[in-house]
């Protein structure tokens, strides 16, 4: 371990959704039961406005990777999607699960987070749609309590408008077995908070270090939301008030919400030991490892199954990890058909 202390550039990495800063911190049913009849899209074809998303950018030529830029009144700026389609998706006419992937936080952290970290690779020959939204750089998947720089509300934008809009364009499932919700780090957190707070819209989720438990340790990562979000998204407001919006951070704390998992595919994955290169990430990692071990035992004592894994090392995605989880989703959800 270094024994430096860390730049600028390792502070910021590990906002990464969750850093804990522990000192200064302390101080509906979207359910259709046959596949969604897509309006197919193609290269420089019209732009649909629907569910309050108007397409402002798009570029579909590349074989899998599609992009697409909105507009929307529920962010102040034009929020980036990346659509990762199946080979052959074009021509086969067939329809698939979707996941929906999020993407940790900080700046620099968004829609393409995802296919730095090899995704078009990691998903090869997997038969599955898989959904990149932007998050925000410390958006938390939430709608603020405040915010000074105009509307951030991630979690309408992604449940009310991004979902319909991925249903009605793509030869989806558009039901609880067909799709999945799956992120790192913050949007691990995303993940969890999505599937117990939209209870019918997700039959699997995983959280790849993401904080299972957002009161525990004097409340650490709800004070870290709050701060990451001031700091970096909302211009000096915050997610959860100050003080805190209990009824929010109840109802977006997974720990909370045990019974809301039952019934569903969860994997979990937290490092168990320092990262021997960034121990700024090791602080983070001890504290998503706490609240998931936590969150676990909750599971236990309600009885409801889970996969779960403590791999050596820190805060960072495992591709291993995430391949076996991946095909733990798709063996979950309706196959590709």
């Amino acid at each position: 371990m270094s024994s430096y202390p860390p730049s600028r550039r390792s502070l910021l990495k590990s906002v990464g959704g969750l850093s804990l800063g522990l000192a200064a911190a302390s101080g509906g049913l979207l359910a259709a039961t046959s596949p969604a009849h897509a309006d197919e899209l193609s290269p420089d074809s019209a732009a649909p406005t629907r569910f309050g998303l108007d397409i402002v950018e798009r570029n579909e030529h590349d074989p899998r990777m599609w992009y697409y830029r909105f507009a929307t009144d529920e962010i102040a700026w034009n929020p980036g999607v990346n659509v990762l389609v199946p080979e052959g998706y074009r021509n086969d006419g067939r329809t698939y699960p979707v996941l929906y992937l999020l993407h940790g936080g900080g700046p620099g952290q968004d829609f393409i987070s995802w296919d730095r970290e090899g995704i078009r690779h990691l998903s090869a020959g997997k038969q599955i749609i898989i959904v990149m939204p932007d998050g925000g750089p410390c958006g938390w998947y939430s709608n603020p309590v405040s915010t000074n720089v105009g509307p951030r509300n991630w979690e309408n934008f992604h449940l009310n408008q991004l979902i319909p809009w991925v249903d009605a364009n793509f030869r989806t499932y558009a039901e609880f077995d067909g799709r999945a919700v799956s992120g790192f780090s913050m949007g691990g957190f995303g993940a969890l908070k999505y599937t117990a707070k939209y209870y019918g819209h997700f039959a699997s989720v995983s959280s790849h270090s993401g904080p299972a438990s957002i009161r525990r340790n004097f409340g650490a990562v709800t004070h870290w939301a709050n701060a990451t979000s001031a700091l970096f998204e909302l211009g000096g407001g915050t997610v959860y008030g100050v003080p805190w919006a209990e009824a929010r951070v109840s109802a977006d704390n997974p720990v909370e919400n045990i019974e809301r998992y039952r019934g569903k595919r969860i994997f979990m994955v937290a490092g168990r030991s320092p990262d021997p290169i960034n121990w700024f990430d090791s602080i983070n990692e001890g504290e998503v490892l706490a609240g998931q071990r936590e969150f676990r035992a909750a599971l236990d004592h309600a009885g409801i199954p889970y996969e779960a894994h403590e791999p050596e090392g820190g805060h960072f995605v495992r591709h291993d990890l995430f391949l076996r989880d991946l095909d733990g989703i798709i063996g979950r959800l309706r196959s590709a058909g």
